[in-house]
C-alpha cells in the first residue's frame, strides 16, 4: 500500500513524527486531540492504494468545474484552465483535490449525471496522467462516481452522505474508495426548509451515525471513512457556528472529521462581505475547528488557511 505522507505544507517536518496535542483528559475529546479521546479514532485514512496521514491538518483544495457554484462558477471553462487551478493549489499546499461538477449551493437546481461527467472527466482525465495528489470526486451520483473513479479518483465525496443513490455505497465498497460522509437533509434545492433541529450538533451526530451504519452495511471499511457536519447544508447561518462551536461532539464519534467552512454564507451573513471576501472567516472556522479535533480542510484559500493553521499546530502541539 502507497502512503501520501510528504512533507508536511504546515510545518515542513517529517510527517511520520507523532504530533502531540495539549488537550484535556484521555476520556474527554482533547483539545486537537481526538486520538486520546477515542482509540479507535485512525491516525490515516485509506484511500484505495493509498494511506493519507491525519496527524497534521490535511488541506483539501476546491476545484469547481460548475458554471454556477457560489463563489467560484464558471472561472475554470476548459481543462487547461482547470489544470493551471489545479497547479496552483497544490503549490500553496493542498494535499488532496476536490473535483465537483454540480453546484450543491442552497437553492441550486441538479444536473443530469451525463452533465456532471461531461464536466469532470476530461480534467481527471489529463490531470491523473499530469499530477500525483490525490482527487475527490464530488457527487451525489454512483454512475459519476464509478466513471470518476476509471479516470483516476480515489475517494467519494458524497453530500448526501449515502442516501442520494442506492448503487453508491456498494460500488465505495467494491472499489475501497475512500469516502466523505456529509450531513444533509433534503435535497440543495430544498434542504434550507429542513433546518430544524432541536438539538443541531446532537441530531447531526444522530444522522450521521444512520449513514456510519449504511456505509457499515454495504461493506465500506471503517479505515476508508471520514464524517462532514455540513456546514451550511440544511443548516441556518446559527446553527452552523452552533456546530463548529460543539464540534468535539462530532470528533467523539470516533471518526477523522472534515470540515467545510470555506466562503459560506454563514460568514458572508456575520462579516457582511461577499464570498471572495471571506477568507478571515474561514481561517477563524478552520483554526478553531482544528482545535476541536477537525484534520481535513476543504477551501478554497489554501495558502492563508495553511499558513493559519500552521501556527495553530505549533501552538498546540507539545515540545
Amino acid at each position: 500500500m502507497r502512503h501520501v505522507d510528504a512533507v508536511s505544507p504546515t510545518t515542513g517536518a517529517s510527517p511520520h513524527a507523532t504530533v502531540r496535542l495539549r488537550g484535556g483528559p484521555a476520556d474527554t475529546p482533547g483539545i486537537g486531540s481526538p486520538s486520546r479521546a477515542d482509540p479507535r479514532f485512525s491516525a490515516r485514512w485509506r484511500v484505495a492504494d493509498r494511506e493519507i496521514s491525519l496527524e497534521r491538518p490535511i488541506l483539501m483544495g476546491i476545484l469547481n468545474l460548475t458554471p454556477d457554484s457560489f463563489s467560484d462558477g464558471g472561472q475554470l471553462p476548459t481543462v487547461d484552465a482547470a489544470l493551471a487551478r489545479a497547479e496552483t493549489l497544490i503549490g500553496a499546499g493542498a494535499e488532496i483535490l476536490d473535483v465537483g461538477g454540480e453546484s450543491t449551493r442552497p437553492g441550486a437546481q441538479p444536473v443530469s449525471p451525463a452533465e456532471e461527467r461531461r464536466r469532470v472527466l476530461p480534467f481527471l482525465e489529463a490531470a491523473s496522467r499530469r499530477l500525483t495528489v490525490p482527487f475527490s470526486i464530488d457527487t451525489r451520483r454512483a454512475a459519476v462516481a464509478r466513471a470518476a473513479l476509471d479516470a483516476g479518483a480515489v475517494i467519494v465525496n458524497d453530500v448526501s452522505a449515502l442516501q442520494a443513490d442506492p448503487a453508491m455505497a456498494v460500488l465505495v465498497a467494491e472499489r475501497r474508495a475512500g469516502v466523505v460522509l456529509m450531513h444533509m437533509r433534503g435535497e440543495p434545492a430544498t434542504m434550507q426548509q429542513l433546518a430544524t433541529y432541536t438539538d443541531t450538533t446532537g441530531e447531526v451526530a444522530a444522522e450521521l451515525g444512520v449513514a456510519l451504519q449504511r456505509a457499515s452495511s454495504a461493506g465500506i471499511a471503517r479505515e476508508a471513512i471520514v464524517l462532514d457536519p455540513g456546514i451550511g447544508f440544511a443548516k441556518t447561518a446559527e446553527q452552523s457556528l452552533t456546530l463548529l462551536r460543539e464540534l468535539a461532539r462530532i470528533v467523539a464519534l470516533g471518526y477523522p472529521v472534515l470540515v467545510g467552512p470555506s466562503r459560506k454564507s454563514f460568514l458572508g451573513k456575520l462579516l457582511g462581505t461577499p464570498p471572495d471576501q471571506r477568507v478571515e472567516g474561514t481561517i477563524a472556522a478552520c483554526v478553531l475547528a482544528f482545535a476541536a479535533g477537525a484534520r481535513i480542510f476543504r477551501v478554497h484559500d489554501v495558502e492563508a488557511v495553511r499558513r493559519a493553521l500552521t501556527v495553530s499546530q505549533a501552538i498546540l502541539s507539545e515540545p
